[in-house]
C-alpha cells in the first residue's frame, strides 16, 4: 500500500497541533525510513526522539487518504540520514473519508446543559460520534423539552487507548430528533465552537475506534 516516495504527514499524539511533513525513502519489515521531517508552520527541520508517537497519514495510489499509528524507533544513515518509524502493516492502515468527518459507534459519557434554562441538565451517553457532531440518548422526561435548532452545552469524556481521559466542553446545536421502534429517543447534534485541540482529539478517538473495529473484524474472519 505505502510505497517509496510517498509524502508522509505526522501529527504528534501529545495533544500538540503541530504537523510535520516528510517523505518515505525506504520500506522494510515492520518499519519505514523517512527523511528528517519539516515543521509545516516554521519550515524548520525537526529532530525526533526515540519513542515519540504520531498519527501518520499519506495519500495512496488510489487517491485515498490513509492513516496509521506509529512510533520513532531510531535513526539510520544509508547513505542519507533517515528516521525509522514503526509500520503496522497494510492490515492496520485505515482509509479516511476526506469529505466529512468519519462517524463511529461510540458509547461516551456525556452531560447536556441548557443555554437558556429550558430544561434541567442531564447525563447520558453517545450512540455514535465524529469530530463534527454526535448522536445521544435522551431521557424520556427531557424529550419533549428539546427540539431541532436548540443550542445546548455539551460535556464529553473521551477515554483513549493510552488510558488518558480528556474532558471536553463545547456548544452544540440539535439538528435532528428521532424515536426508534422501541420508543428510545435520540438527538443528533453538531458541535459549534469546538477548540482545535479538542477536534484533533475527537479525530484521534474516531481513528482509534476504527482500528478497534478493524481488529475485531480481522479476528472474526480468521
Amino acid at each position: 500500500m505505502m510505497k517509496i516516495g510517498d509524502r508522509v504527514r505526522l501529527e504528534p499524539l501529545d495533544g500538540s497541533t503541530r504537523q510535520y511533513r516528510s517523505k518515505t525513502l525506504a520500506i522494510v519489515d515492520g518499519a519505514i525510513h523517512i527523511s528528517y521531517p519539516v515543521d509545516e508552520q516554521s519550515g524548520k527541520t525537526v529532530y525526533l526522539l526515540n519513542g515519540m508517537q504520531f498519527k501518520a497519514s499519506f495519500v495512496g495510489q488510489d487517491g485515498g487518504l490513509y492513516m496509521f499509528d506509529t512510533e520513532v524507533k531510531g535513526k539510520v544513515r544509508d547513505p542519507l540520514p533517515m528516521v525509522v518509524l514503526a509500520y503496522p502493516g497494510d492490515e492496520d492502515v485505515i482509509r479516511i473519508q476526506r469529505r466529512r468527518y468519519v462517524r463511529v459507534k461510540a458509547n461516551v459519557d456525556a452531560a447536556v446543559h441548557p443555554l437558556d434554562g429550558g430544561f434541567a441538565p442531564f447525563v447520558t451517553m453517545t450512540v455514535d460520534m465524529s469530530a463534527g457532531g454526535a448522536a445521544l440518548l435522551i431521557p424520556p422526561a427531557c424529550a419533549s423539552l428539546l427540539h431541532p435548532g436548540m443550542a445546548v452545552e455539551l460535556w464529553l469524556v473521551l477515554t483513549m487507548r493510552s488510558g488518558e481521559y480528556y474532558y471536553m466542553k463545547t456548544k452544540a446545536t440539535i439538528v435532528r430528533m428521532t424515536t426508534d421502534e422501541r420508543g428510545i429517543a435520540k438527538m443528533s447534534v453538531e458541535f459549534t465552537d469546538l477548540l482545535p485541540q479538542d477536534r484533533a482529539r475527537l479525530i484521534r478517538y474516531s481513528f482509534e475506534r476504527q482500528l478497534d473495529e478493524k481488529k475485531r473484524e480481522n479476528e472474526e474472519n480468521k
